[in-house]
Order: C-alpha cells, then sequence, then structure tokens
C-alpha cells in the first residue's frame, strides 16, 4: 500500500518537475491569489497558435511620479508663486511618460525572448503601453506561464488569462519576467488579469426608491432613502420651513449668496459637470422644480449632453431617476444663467445593470474626457480592466467603439456615486488616482460625495453590515480615498432649527424618517497615506480630540484596531445634504444624501471660477490645499456624529473632523479668499 502511494505522488509531480524553471534572472511579476470562492473556473489551455492582443503597460516615469504632489500643490497652494498655472495635457503626458531608455530595453526583450519583431510594437500615443498581436505560444515564451480559459460561474462570461507553469506557489497563479524589466513595466495584459474572449455595481450616495438588494443591479443594493414631503413651502422664498424642506431659498440663506441676474453675461466655457450612470433626469420634473421654486429659470432649461458609450439623457417622468433629478435640481439654480454638462456614461445594458454589468466604477468616463487614459485596442480590448469594465462595442447595447478623448472636462465636475474601497483592487484605485491628479494640474475641481453610511458600507457588503474584517473595522469609500479629489460630507437643519443658526452632521437613524440609517460618510482610507495638505489638520484632531477606537496602521485592518491611523481622511468639507426638495415622476417629495452635498459645492465653486473670468483669471482647479490653509472661509460644523460598524462613529470637532471635513462653504468669504489669488 505504501509503494502503490509512493508510486501515485510519483507519477502526480513528474510533470511538473519536468518543466523548466524560469531562467535564474526571472523574477514573478504578478500573482493571483486563491480566494476559494470558485467563481472563477479554468478550463481548456488556449491553443498555441491564437492570436491575442498583448499589452505591456509601462511604468510612468518614476521621478515624475515623485514630483508629482509637489506640482500638484505647486499650481494649487495659495502661497505658491505658480499658483493657478495650470499644465495642458501634452506637458502631463510629457512629463509621466517612460523614459527613452526603458522603452527601448522592454522592446528589445520582447523581440528577443517571443521573436516579436519590433515594427509589429505600437508604443501609444500617450507614451504608456506596448502593443502588438501575439500567438498564444510566442505569450508563453514571453512571460513562462500557461494560458487558459477562465469562465465566471456566475456571469458566464470568459477571459483568457495566465497560470503558472511551474507550481513554486501552488496558492497562486503568476508569471515571470527579468529581473530589470519588472523595473520598468507596469502589468502585462493577458496575464494575471485577463481579456474577453467574445457596469455597474455602482453605489448611488442618494438612494432610489424600488431598487432590489444584493449586488445584481446598478445601485449596489442600498434601500431608499425618500419620503413624501409632509408639507409644501408656501412660496419659493419661504424660510421658516427649511428645517422640513430644504429650497433653493434655504440654501441660498444657509451660504450666503443670492441667485444671478437671468440675464447676466457669463462665460460660454464655464459650464458645470456632472457625472450620471443608470440614472436620469426627466424634463418635466425639472419644469415642475422651477415653475414653483426658481421662476427666474424658465421651462425647458436643461444640461448639455456628453453622452459617453451610449448614455442616453433625459427619460419621460415614469423613468426618472432620483440621483439625476437631484443633482440638476440643486446645481441650475445656483449657477444659472450658467450652463451644466451631463456626462451621462454607459449603455443601458452595463449602467442599468444588464446581463454582464461589471464592478468597476468611472473608468469609461475617465477615457472620454482624456484620451490619454485611453491605450490601444484590438479584439474588444482596451485600456480598461477586461473583467471589472465595460467593453465596447457591446453586442447587447452601444454599438460604436470606446470613446477616447471626445469631450474636453469642465472646470468642475461633481460625482455622486462611488464605492467601499473594498469593493476594488488596489490597483484600479491607484491609477486613478493618478488620473484626477492629473486633471488638477490641468486646473480641473472635482467632488464627490462622501457616501451615506457613515464609518461603515452597505449591508451585505463584506460582512452583513457592511464594516471590515469581523464586521467591526471601518469601511473607506471610494474614490473618495484619492488625495486629489474634494470629498463633501453631509450636514442638515435640524427640527426646530433655522436656516441662520449652525447646521449639525446628518445623523437619521433607521426609520427616522428613512427606511435605512443615513449618516455623512467619512474615516480615513487604507490605501493612501495622509496628504501633506491634510497632515496638521489629522495632528491637531487626533491630538485634541482623539477618537476612543483602537486603530492600526498602513491598512493593515486584518491585525487589530478599527480604522487606519495613517490613511487619507475623508471628507474634506461638507454642505447640506438631508431633507432636499426635489420633483420626481411628477411628485414632490424629499430626498438625503451626500449625492446633494457634492453639487451643492461644486456649484458654489463653478460661480467663484466665473468672477474669477471676469478678472481675467483661470480656475482655481484643486481646491484642498487653500481650503486647509484657509479654514476661516467655511462655517465649521461641530455637533453630529457618523455612526456604523457597531459604533457612534467619529465625532464632529472645531477644526477638521472625519464627518464634515472643514465645514460648509461661507460663499463670500470662499469668493474674497479665491479672488484675491493670482
Amino acid at each position: 500500500m505504501r509503494l502503490l502511494l509512493f508510486s501515485l505522488l510519483a507519477a502526480a509531480v513528474e510533470p511538473v518537475l519536468s518543466r523548466a524553471l524560469p531562467p535564474s534572472n526571472h523574477v514573478a511579476h504578478e500573482k493571483r491569489g486563491y480566494t476559494g470562492s470558485g467563481r472563477w473556473v479554468k478550463r481548456d489551455r488556449v491553443a498555441q497558435h491564437l492570436k491575442v492582443p498583448v499589452r505591456i503597460g509601462l511604468k510612468q516615469n518614476k521621478e515624475a511620479l515623485e514630483k508629482a504632489q509637489t506640482w500638484l500643490l505647486e499650481v494649487s497652494h495659495p502661497q505658491s508663486k505658480k499658483y493657478g498655472q495650470h499644465w495642458t495635457q501634452d506637458e502631463v503626458i510629457e512629463a509621466f511618460q517612460p523614459t527613452t531608455d526603458a522603452v527601448d530595453q522592454v522592446k528589445q526583450w520582447i523581440s528577443e525572448a517571443a521573436g516579436v519583431a519590433t515594427h509589429r510594437i505600437t508604443h501609444t500615443d500617450n507614451k504608456a503601453w506596448l502593443a502588438f498581436d501575439a500567438k498564444v505560444e510566442e505569450l508563453e515564451a514571453l512571460v513562462h506561464a500557461e494560458y487558459h480559459e477562465h469562465h465566471d460561474e456566475s456571469s458566464g462570461r470568459a477571459v483568457i488569462s495566465c497560470v503558472s507553469q511551474f507550481n513554486i506557489d501552488r496558492l497562486s497563479d503568476q508569471y515571470h519576467v527579468p529581473k530589470h524589466i519588472s523595473e520598468h513595466i507596469d502589468y502585462i495584459t493577458p496575464g494575471v488579469k485577463g481579456i474577453h474572449v467574445h457596469s455597474s455595481d455602482l453605489r448611488k450616495r442618494s438612494w432610489k426608491a424600488g431598487h432590489h438588494g444584493g449586488h445584481g443591479g446598478p445601485f449596489g443594493g442600498q434601500p431608499p432613502k425618500r419620503r413624501p414631503a409632509p408639507m409644501m413651502p408656501k412660496n419659493s422664498t419661504e424660510l421658516a420651513t427649511c428645517d422640513i424642506a430644504i429650497t433653493p431659498a434655504c440654501i441660498q440663506a444657509l451660504y450666503d449668496f443670492k441667485p444671478l441676474s437671468p440675464y447676466a453675461k457669463v462665460s460660454p466655457n464655464n459650464s458645470m459637470g456632472i457625472f450620471e450612470e443608470g440614472d436620469f433626469y426627466a424634463q418635466q420634473d425639472l419644469n415642475s422644480f422651477f415653475t414653483n421654486f426658481t421662476s427666474y429659470i424658465p421651462n425647458g432649461t436643461h444640461p448639455t449632453l456628453d453622452s459617453i458609450d451610449g448614455g442616453e439623457a433625459p427619460v419621460n417622468t415614469s423613468d426618472a431617476g432620483g440621483e439625476s433629478n437631484l443633482d440638476f435640481m440643486l446645481s441650475i439654480p445656483i449657477i444659472y444663467p450658467q450652463r451644466t454638462t451631463l456626462y451621462q456614461t454607459d449603455d443601458l445594458n452595463y449602467a442599468d445593470g444588464g446581463i454582464g454589468s461589471t464592478g468597476g466604477i468611472f473608468n469609461t468616463f475617465l477615457d472620454a474626457i482624456d484620451g490619454s487614459y485611453c491605450t490601444y485596442s484590438a479584439y474588444g480590448e482596451t485600456g480598461n480592466d477586461p473583467v471589472l469594465d465595460p467593453t465596447y462595442p457591446d453586442p447587447n447595447g452601444y454599438q460604436g467603439q470606446l470613446m477616447c478623448g471626445v469631450y474636453k472636462p469642465t472646470s468642475v465636475i461633481s460625482i455622486s456615486y462611488g464605492e467601499q474601497e473594498q469593493d476594488l483592487p488596489a490597483y484600479y484605485q491607484e491609477r486613478q488616482c493618478n488620473e484626477f491628479l492629473k486633471l488638477g494640474l490641468q486646473g480641473t475641481s472635482i467632488f464627490v460625495a462622501s457616501g451615506d453610511t457613515g464609518v461603515g458600507g452597505l449591508a451585505g457588503d463584506g460582512t452583513a453590515n457592511g464594516c471590515l474584517r469581523n464586521g467591526t473595522v471601518f469601511s473607506p469609500t471610494q474614490p473618495n480615498s484619492c488625495p486629489w479629489l474634494t470629498n463633501v460630507g453631509a450636514t442638515k437643519v435640524y427640527p426646530g432649527r433655522t436656516v441662520f443658526e449652525p447646521e449639525s452632521a446628518v445623523v437619521d437613524p433607521a426609520g427616522h424618517p428613512y427606511r435605512s440609517a443615513f449618516s455623512s460618510g467619512g474615516g480615513f482610507s487604507n490605501i493612501f497615506p495622509i496628504p501633506d495638505y491634510q497632515a496638521d489638520a489629522i495632528a491637531t484632531y487626533f491630538a485634541d480630540y482623539n477618537p476612543p477606537y483602537p486603530y492600526y496602521f498602513d491598512g493593515q485592518y486584518n491585525s487589530t484596531g478599527l480604522y487606519n491611523r495613517n490613511g487619507r481622511g475623508i471628507p474634506d468639507v461638507a454642505a447640506n445634504g438631508d431633507n432636499i426638495a426635489v420633483y420626481l415622476e411628477g411628485n414632490f417629495t424629499l430626498e438625503g444624501g451626500t449625492s446633494a452635498s457634492s453639487p451643492i459645492f461644486a456649484a458654489l465653486v463653478n460661480r467663484i471660477n466665473e468672477e474669477r473670468i471676469k478678472e481675467r483669471k483661470g480656475s482655481v482647479g484643486f481646491i484642498n490645499p487653500v481650503l486647509y490653509q484657509h479654514p476661516e472661509v467655511l462655517n465649521d460644523i461641530v455637533n453630529g456624529t457618523n455612526p456604523g460598524c457597531g459604533t457612534d462613529g467619529f465625532s464632529c470637532a472645531p477644526g477638521w473632523d472625519p464627518v464634515t471635513g472643514l465645514g460648509t462653504p461661507n460663499y463670500p468669504k470662499m469668493l474674497n479668499l479665491f479672488l484675491s489669488l493670482p
């Protein structure tokens, strides 16, 4: 029996031992660990003669990446001599492109190891990728791995990706490259990341009625956060009922500004951009809102549509979405007669949770406003993640090619969508964060809603209560943890209070008044460290108002503690986000969410840009360094918490806090400050 067992074991390992190990100067460049979920199942090996599109991502210039934060602060810090001297897109590409020597070394390796002639290798216009078509046998020789089909058992989708030839590490698949080449390349596809062989699971930061649970739809399973209005204000200027319903007049009173004259001369180039996906505005609802609350805005006023990869709007009233209606009913009254631009992203198949929907977010949007974010495309393979992002042409929807660089980004963009950090790979978030930095270098201000679940996530996301590890560790939001955008938390006029008194952070327990609890998203990133501009504010918060929870460092939440002590703090600022008066599907109702807070703050910055244009100055761009240097231009919020993960969450405090950031806008003070800058 023992002899038979030995014979079987010898037979089992013999094929592995017979394979040549990778050369000694090679290293494992990427690994895919086995999670045990069983979602992706390895099947047949790919035929050796099959041609596949190969893309090798080149690491951006190391010196440039090290200097990137400095460059952004140079054009964003109020004390910098280069403040406001934003870069052109060509200058950004030139600064970040890999060195000529690095490109030549990688090309030589491809040619020698795989027999691919250099004339077959394309260096993309954005200088970030080498692309070529190769037979599978050439690719396997290049990276010392085998390629198999992998099938997603839940959706039926199939990709080609590598498996380890050597079983050196039985817990992962991997591919190998020479050590000196590994220093120059980011990743290879197909590799650990597969390509298709033939969006999105979003969490909207304002909740949509009738949405189903789970992860099958575009809103990530969020319950409704909308309720019938108990009353309608008597007139459009009513301020006595702002604790019940927030109207444009209430917002004007809270942040001390007046609407522009409808006949004001405004710059045709100063439009406010708003991102939407899987949610659509209805013109009739907008008209009803204008008629009842902003009679100076004519019916028919609407955003300019920049349709991305089949995005459509407007829709019939019966199909209206609370998110889109909310965004435009808040922003248009603040900036009119300035324009708004709608970035309606992705066709219905992806955006509305159809078959083949993915878990990624923002990549197709970033493609459309910056062509350098796109890469070489062949056989349906693009620069986006082939598993996480939509693939165009879409046989079930938009038949065109992926849109790359077709729209110029507006100087202000508001985003009210997002996920949790845990939902997407770190590399995916880091790549996007670099793009947000580059947009900031070019003078674009990006505002993002901080989330509606306090320090946690959605129930069922990660754990039963949406928190990390064993359901107790705080779950940061994404893309909010990126340091190069401005996160906006939510405040509220509490019952019995007026718009002339300080606001408080939103704390709405489940059932009061919404079915699900709502509090301002905030906390500390597990991926990105504290940026320089925020370091003093966070240090002061910890020194004077230290949270009563154990913590950890460097994002290592599987050890001990509830939050990351040295992570980027969320949010940066705040604005009202509860009991917002809207029209939806022809009915007057109230909505809540940081989805309201982001467009309010963004719209006021868009107005500031307009005033700077009058003085022949440029856009304010990335505003965080200015605000952290001058918190006096904001209304400090000192009351409220953001519960989650079985705790009370963090508490508001004087100065910056991880609930409402630095506070809400004081428009006159903000305007004077930014007009005083170059």
